[in-house]
């Protein structure tokens, strides 16, 4: 398929610029080119010579002037025709499972490791899939049918990464032993009040100490449908709690970055000291992430929004 199609359908929807064009395409979960410069003014040169849009360079005072495009009736025209034009043969292209064809050469612990780095990618794009969804990233939605069109396209990919997570677990069950080692058991309760909804994360086997282990939380709550989390300081490693680290940095961005909005319940004031007494004043200023000593006062907070 062509990225002249692609362009043609966005500006279908409204008149657009070279460069909004090729933020919306690599923002795009399923338009699968890489957006870049060369690549949309290309097509955009083609569609022109071919009088499927036409272009209007818009004057700012104060900014560079702006090239708008916009859709002709041929432009319609063509686009209609190749939507009901026969779809292309669906083609999947894993260079994991090539790597998992000659996996026979690793040990247990060598497959493992190789299932739990592609484990994580898969967790990684359904969390994007699933924010983006929430969020509301480009989507025309002009009448009840586009808009389930859309949400449907989302739910397409969605499924697609929840397949191969459980794809993933049968591998794991068929092929791997584990050496008698149990996967680290996340305990958490989902706490409804007449409010909202949150997640209580209450402990780990290993407590948390990395990156995964926010995205493991924030697909909890993904899961689960909120934003809000709360974690008791048991849970949390001590390098957490030493701003060295970088420990607290890497997981409270992960947490802005999904907005998930995190309360952490630390009782034990020892544990509150030095920098990382700093970067908590500041940010107890935000609306991210804040300490309480109480679960209560950390409900109202993330359950009362003011």
């Amino acid at each position: 398929m062509s990225i002249n199609y692609a362009i043609l359908g966005i500006l279908s929807y409204k008149s657009l610029t070279g460069y909004d064009l090729k933020k919306i395409i690599q923002n795009s979960p399923f338009m699968y080119w890489s957006g870049n410069n060369n690549q949309i003014y290309k097509s955009l040169l083609e569609l022109l010579d071919e009088g499927f849009v036409t272009s209007e360079v818009h004057h700012q005072e104060s900014s560079p002037s702006k090239k708008i495009y916009t859709i002709t009736n041929e432009g319609l025209a063509e686009l209609k025709e190749w939507v009901i034009s026969t779809p292309e043969p669906t083609e999947f292209k894993k260079t994991f499972l090539i790597q998992l064809a000659w996996a026979d050469l690793l040990s247990t612990d060598e497959l493992e490791t190789i299932l739990s780095g592609y484990e994580n990618q898969v967790k990684m794009q359904l969390l994007i899939q699933r924010e983006n969804m929430r969020r509301g990233k480009f989507s025309p939605n002009r009448t009840a049918r586009e808009m389930s069109l859309w949400n449907l396209i989302h739910d397409n990919l969605i499924s697609s990464y929840e397949n191969e997570l459980n794809w993933i677990q049968k591998v794991r069950r068929e092929l791997c032993s584990h050496n008698g080692k149990e996967t680290d058991k996340m305990q958490f309760k989902v706490i409804e009040k007449t409010n909202g909804r949150y997640i209580e994360y209450i402990s780990a086997e290993t407590p948390l100490c990395t990156e995964q282990d926010a995205l493991d939380l924030i697909a909890i709550c993904s899961e689960n449908d909120t934003n809000h989390l709360i974690i008791h300081a048991e849970a949390l490693s001590d390098d957490f709690f030493k701003l060295k680290t970088g420990v607290a940095g890497q997981m409270l961005q992960k947490f802005i970055n999904f907005q998930v909005k995190t309360a952490a319940i630390i009782a034990n004031e020892q544990l509150i000291h030095g920098k990382f007494k700093e970067m908590l004043a500041e940010s107890n200023k935000g609306n991210s992430f804040r300490v309480f000593s109480s679960i209560t006062d950390a409900e109202n907070w993330l359950l009362n929004p003011k």
